[in-house]
Order: C-alpha cells, then structure tokens, then sequence
C-alpha cells in the first residue's frame, strides 16, 4: 500500500529518542534530556517585538515564495558583514526550517541515481532526505586520527563518475569539530576539478570556539561557484519553532528551489519572517552571550570527562554544541549480556550504541542519542544546550550506568 520512497526512509534517530522521553515525562519520571538539539535559550525579545509589529500592521498575507525582500536583504548584509560574501536577494530562498532547505537543494540538483557523499558520522536527515529527491548517499568513513572530519583525499577516494554532490556540516553536528581554512580549500579545489557540488551546512557557524569560522564559499571564487551555503535561524539565535532557513547560491538554482518551494509549501511563515528581519538586525548582542555559555559548559563537560571518566573519551569540540562520547568500552560487556535486558536482542553487527541509551534512558534517567543514528556505532551524541549543572549530573551517571556494565 505505502510507496517505497516512504517504506525506505529510516526514522530519525533524534525524534524517537524524544518521543520516550515524552512518555516517561508524562508518567512522572524527570528526565534530563540532552539529546535534542535545540538551545535552551529562549527567542530574543527583538524577534518578538518583530513579530508582534507584523501582527499589529497586518502584514500577515502572501508574500513572494523565496522570502520577505527585507529578510533576504537582510541575509545578504550579514552574509556580507560576517562572511565576506556577495549575493543579492534574488540568490537567496528562505524555507520552513534547514530541512526543507537541504530537500529543496537535493531537488533542484539531483537525478535519479545521482550519488551524494556524506561523511560518517553525519546528522541523521541528510540520507534520508538524499534518498527521498531520488539520489544515493554514500557513506564516507571519515578517520579518528584526523577528527572524523572529511578530507579532500577522502573525497578522491570516495567519488564516483556518479557523484553530483558533498554535504559537509561545519560546525559538525554531531562532532562539534570546526574544518580549518586550508582543509575547506582542498575540498573545494577537488571538488570543482571533479565537478562536483557542495551543499554547506553551517547553521552553528556563530557557535563557534576555534580563532575563526570560515564560509565553504568564501575560500576561493571556484568555491562559491559550487556551494550552496546552508543557514538558519534555529541555532545561532534560538528560534527552532519559528521555522526558518535559508540557502545562498547562483541565480539559476535559486530559481530552481523556488520552482519546486513554490509548489510544496510557498513560504515560511511571514510573522516568522518579520521576527527574523528584527532578530538579524540584532544579533550580536544575544549570540555573543550564548555562546559563552556554551563554551563555559564545554570545557566543564571535557573537564569532566578527562579527570572523573577516562573510560570515555571524546574529541574537544571546536563549535556547536554536541560532545560525541566513545563509548567502546562497555561494548563487550554489552554484547555478552543482551539477552538479559533490553528491548532487542544484539549480536555482533548490532547496536550496542543504541542498547546503551536506552538502558541509561531507563535506568538514569538520562537521554543522549546513540552514535549509530549518526552512521558511527560506538559512540553517543550529548547535547549540551542545558544548564552547567544538567549536563554534569547526566555525564555523573552516564559514567555510574559506565561503571557498572564494566563491573559485571
């Protein structure tokens, strides 16, 4: 009855993890939920005040499909003012939310049959959403030694007369990890002499702890010629619900994602729209304060981490805000108990990432999102976008559930 496109998409890892705790929360057990990835900041009085102008002038009709002018000129200005780079409203289209962005993108650009490489570990849509526009995701299995972030070698290796394009996130979600000017650059330079695509996702670019963010298409002319720079408004300012993202590219596919925006949903909300006008004209002052509490819990986690939980290892996150634990050292302890608990058996080729949150999730009281929603098993994401606080009593007993699977 159900289509193959629907029955070949894979669940988000992310969104079921949070239905349980949903559940739970309404039997009465308190959670600490660090597995979604959304800023527990709420949305900056200016956006608001934006929003409620909108309301009271009625601006509250159709508008043109790729955004408000005013919110695409805004765009422009800031990424001219913190990008260094040129474009003009009519390359820019403003969607419901990143997501829809990326799905527009891998419409306009896609085939049938047309392969994407996607580094692993990655943020749990982009195959499903490569898979739905027709396309075929490539897994590239990034290494440990330099990070888990993609290499233009890798590239090489990993490409195909079939490839069309190359999703990077940077700053990585689930890693954190920041890509450095010269590995942007030799991205670029293979993948314009390939003739290949890249779709930059840069949605924590303000959540940033490295010297310097840089723009995938502000490293070279060639470079921009061939990224489609993905942005929003969700992370650098909180405003998750408020639905809006938007892409920067040529003229020709910012013609082409309004083409097939126009006949899906039009625009995003306008009152969503005008909150963003007012949230971009301000953003400095709101985005500098979060982010030094991102980085003051960072570095209280990693502290953590290093001196109370050796067991359990992580890469020092560079932006965003994720720490991505290995977790390798239950695994055979795991492994060897499964049929004892659980909801699923587990051989070898199994989960155990998985088995492993659910089990803290059950027993702590704890939500993290297993390493293999992200293509990467062994490993968990941990959100930190909670108090201080939140986040060290959950890494606490991460590390009790840690010690007793070890002691078994």
């Amino acid at each position: 009855m159900l289509s193959k496109t629907v029955r070949n998409i894979v669940p988000s890892g992310t969104v079921a993890i949070n239905a349980r705790v949903f559940d739970l929360k309404a039997s009465g057990i308190d959670i600490i939920n660090l597995s979604v990835g959304e800023p527990d900041f709420n949305t900056p009085e200016h956006a608001k005040e934006g929003a409620a102008r909108a309301m009271a002038e009625n601006k509250t009709r159709y508008d043109k499909v790729p955004g408000l002018i005013e919110l695409r000129t805004a765009i422009c200005k800031k990424l001219k003012e913190e990008n260094g780079l040129d474009y003009i409203p009519d390359q820019i289209v403003v969607s419901n939310g990143a997501k829809q962005s990326i799905t527009n993108t891998c419409f306009a650009l896609l085939n049938s049959g047309d392969e994407v490489l996607i580094p692993a570990p990655y943020w749990v849509s982009y195959p499903e959403i490569v898979k739905i526009a027709g396309g075929v995701p490539v897994f590239v299995d990034t290494k440990r030694e330099n990070d888990f972030k993609l290499t233009a070698a890798e590239i090489e290796e990993y490409s195909t007369e079939k490839t069309k394009m190359v999703i990077l996130c940077n700053p990585s979600n689930p890693l954190g990890t920041v890509h450095t000017r010269e590995e942007l650059k030799a991205i670029a330079d293979v993948c314009h002499k390939k003739g290949i695509y890249i779709l930059s996702d840069e949605v924590y670019e303000r959540i940033c702890f490295a010297d310097e963010f840089v723009s995938m298409a502000a490293v070279s002319p060639e470079a921009k010629d061939i990224t489609i720079v993905l942005n929003g408004l969700s992370k650098s300012i909180p405003m998750t619900g408020w639905r809006i993202g938007y892409t920067a590219s040529t003229v020709e596919f910012a013609k082409a994602m309004t083409a097939f925006q126009g006949h899906i949903t039009s625009h995003p909300s306008i009152i969503s729209q005008w909150a963003g006008v007012a949230a971009l004209e301000h953003r400095e002052e709101y985005t500098n304060m979060m982010v030094a509490a991102y980085k003051e819990r960072m570095e209280a986690a990693v502290k953590y981490l290093h001196e109370e939980l050796p067991e359990v290892p992580c890469i020092e996150p560079k932006g965003a805000f994720y720490l991505f634990l290995d977790i390798s050292c239950v695994k055979d302890k795991l492994l060897a108990t499964a049929d004892t608990f659980g909801n699923m058996p587990l051989s070898g080729s199994d989960s155990y990432s998985k088995e492993f949150v659910m089990k803290l999730l059950d027993e702590k009281h704890v939500a993290m999102v297993p390493g293999s929603a992200f293509g990467k098993e062994g490993f968990v994401r941990v959100a930190y976008a909670a108090s201080k606080e939140t986040v060290l009593e959950g890494l606490a007993r991460l590390g009790q559930l840690v010690k007793e699977i070890l002691a078994q």
